[in-house]
């Protein structure tokens, strides 16, 4: 049942893959505008492609639950994909509403980023810790990445915005801080190089470490260690020696990870600059030279508005509920529990300024950004680098 589930979601991968250039086929020979009425043999293709990818990747959510025995949500490897596949989902329903393809060339490979990161992380199956066998892991987490997905389509139809909307014939901050954008989807690709080159040959090497309680125990590196953990002892003979010790509030592994993903997304970076010689943002403004910026700017709105309610539900109202049964206790200050109320509190700006302040076209499309750029945030630093009560999410 594991090897079914693993084979589905690689079927879903590819075929996510392959839907990507239908769509831009289909921008190219449709020249959708605004409200598309109909659309041309390549978007029908993409979109049964992803379609059909969205069934493969729930026929794996599926069977990995049957074989787990729980919702496969409770290490960052399930979670990630389950996001992955709620994101294509979500875009699913906001392409029949709306009808334009635009939308898939930049949500798709937000997806697949999404699944590959998720990839490099242990796909084993375990036991549920205590803390998380309850029928409110289904209900939380689930809903968590749910209303996190329609956000992120609200990021994707920024994006878009601010690609056509900002002038890319001169340097300015508005090119900076979107390149920046860019540069954080490169550095996504750089994790997935860096742990697939250092997981072929095999790279290996252990530490005894004191963790934040005072316990000794033992920390296995799959990559050159430039921070080591608190009090590290290195056990691996002629093993590279870390550049710096992490305090035990820091995960040293995981922050490594993250160094080095930087690194190959820099370095990545610099050759697409090389190919394109142009900023990634100007390389993709032909594409979305015909859009109507209104139709867009609607799109982002309406995600966060349905988006919104959701993740409230499931990050604060279902925790709250989940944290008082596991914890006796609502609220503890535990770093996930603080980013997942910062999440919130800017998603409700968001709704003022939009309502109350006017914050429409490019400014509304710049907080969509940032929301998303919090979310990963929260997924990727919070639950990767940051000890507490929600580490066991990085494992």
């Amino acid at each position: 049942m594991a090897s079914l589930s693993s084979n589905l979601l690689f079927i879903a991968f590819i075929l996510y893959l392959v839907a990507t250039p239908f769509y831009g086929g289909a921008i190219k020979s449709k020249k959708e505008l605004n409200e598309n009425k109909g659309t041309n043999k390549w978007g029908v293709i993409a979109v049964a492609l992803t379609i059909v990818g969205f069934i493969s990747q729930l026929g794996y959510f599926i069977t990995r639950w049957i074989a787990a025995g729980h919702a496969p949500v409770s290490n960052m490897f399930e979670f990630t994909t389950f996001f992955g596949m709620a994101l294509v989902g979500a875009f699913i329903v906001i392409y029949f509403i709306y009808r334009t393809s635009l939308l898939g060339l930049f949500t798709m490979p937000v997806a697949i980023l999404v699944i590959a990161y998720a990839s490099m992380f242990p796909k084993d199956i375990t036991p549920l810790i205590p803390a998380l066998q309850s029928y409110w892991l289904h209900i939380h987490v689930t809903t968590v990445a749910i209303g996190e997905a329609i956000l992120a389509i609200s990021f994707a139809a920024g994006v878009i915005y601010l690609v056509k909307a900002i002038d890319q014939t001169k340097s300015s901050k508005r090119t900076f801080w979107l390149e920046v954008v860019m540069f954080s989807l490169v550095a996504v690709l750089g994790f997935v190089a860096v742990s697939t080159v250092f997981s072929a040959s095999g790279y290996h090497e252990t530490f005894n470490w004191t963790d934040k309680h005072g316990k000794v125990t033992v920390m296995e590196y799959t990559m050159p260690a430039l921070t080591g953990p608190n009090e590290g002892e290195l056990l691996t003979k002629d093993g590279f020696k870390p550049l710096v010790e992490m305090p035990a509030i820091i995960n040293a592994k995981k922050l490594n990870t993250v160094i080095w993903s930087l690194m190959a997304g820099l370095i990545l970076y610099g050759l697409i600059r090389l190919v394109l010689r142009k900023r990634i943002a100007a390389a993709l403004k032909p594409l979305v030279k015909n859009i109507n910026l209104d139709f867009v700017d609607e799109i982002s709105y309406r995600s966060v508005l349905i988006g919104f309610p959701v993740f409230t539900l499931g990050g604060l109202v279902f925790a709250m509920i989940w944290a008082q049964m596991a914890w006796s206790r609502f609220w503890g200050w535990d770093p996930k529990e603080v980013w997942a109320l910062i999440t919130w509190l800017f998603y409700a700006a968001f709704m003022h300024l939009r309502l109350s302040k006017g914050w429409h076209g490019e400014k509304s499309a710049w907080l969509a950004v940032i929301g998303f750029v919090i979310i990963m945030f929260n997924l990727v630093a919070v639950n990767l680098i940051i000890a507490g009560l929600h580490s066991y999410a990085g494992s």
